[in-house]
């Protein structure tokens, strides 16, 4: 990767990424309720638990947030090595890295505040910005191994939850605001944007050439979706096949992309 001289600049960038891990972390401890904290699934009336709507991924699927964290941290340390701190690639990602955790933080406060519809606002911004970061690193190789899987597995699950996060987070806003589908069933709805989640899984699978790691997040989101429309209270088969389907989808095209990739650079 080239770079240039180690700069001030540089040390900004890495402060500015360690401070906002920190305030991160700190806001995720928050919100499982360490601290006096309520837990999400109970902040905001419950209005993010798994039986708030149709898109509520049941709960176990938020123990990936501690892959999420700990790839986050380890990405922290990993852009302080001698060889990332002038790097091209880190001075393209990290301030963008520095908003995506403070975002994080800001969602799980808006949470605790008990304001659905900010929350829809934050984690909407969130998805911008790591959308951002997803197109700076797909088009470029890691420089290592470790860079493949701190920087660009760490990054890529992070966005592929967050996809799937947005879903329900938005859905749960409308719900709360009391929202009534312009008369639609609720399961078409879903319908609708399941199918919109396949096709963002799909264009990043594309876009990103097979990258695993936001297909693994995006599929491990939806599928959790589907087992809570057939094992919590909010019960729709339809919704749960729709769900499975999607996550099916996303692999599909992702494994394909990813065999494309390989045969293109095998010699002829």
């Amino acid at each position: 990767m080239g770079s240039q001289g180690y700069s001030g600049r540089d040390l900004a960038r890495q402060l500015t990424v360690t401070a906002s891990f920190i305030i991160c972390i700190a806001g995720s401890v928050i919100g499982v309720g360490v601290f006096g904290g309520t837990p999400i699934a109970e902040a905001a009336g419950g209005a993010l638990s798994a039986d708030a709507t149709y898109l509520a991924p049941a709960s176990p699927a938020f123990s990936i947030w501690s892959v999420i964290y700990t790839g986050l941290g380890a990405y922290t340390i990993y852009q302080w090595l001698p060889s990332q701190r002038a790097s091209s690639r880190q001075r393209r990602l990290g301030w963008l890295v520095s908003a995506s955790l403070v975002l994080n933080a800001a969602w799980i406060l808006s949470v605790q505040a008990g304001s659905v519809p900010l929350s829809a606002v934050v984690i909407a911004a969130l998805l911008v910005v790591l959308a951002l970061i997803f197109a700076r690193y797909a088009r470029s190789r890691p420089d290592s191994l470790l860079g493949a899987v701190v920087v660009d597995g760490t990054l890529g699950l992070y966005l592929g939850w967050v996809c799937v996060a947005v879903c329900a987070n938005i859905a749960s806003a409308l719900t709360d605001g009391g929202f009534d589908g312009f008369g639609l069933d609720p399961v078409v709805w879903a319908g609708i944007v399941l199918a919109a989640a396949a096709a963002v899984g799909v264009g990043l699978a594309l876009y990103g050439r097979g990258r695993l790691a936001p297909a693994a997040a995006l599929a491990w989101g939806l599928s959790w979706i589907a087992v809570s429309r057939v094992n919590g209270e909010l019960l729709s088969t339809p919704t749960a096949v729709m769900a499975a389907a999607a996550a099916a989808v996303i692999v599909v095209a992702t494994v394909g992309a990813r065999v494309a990739e390989i045969r293109r650079h095998q010699p002829a």
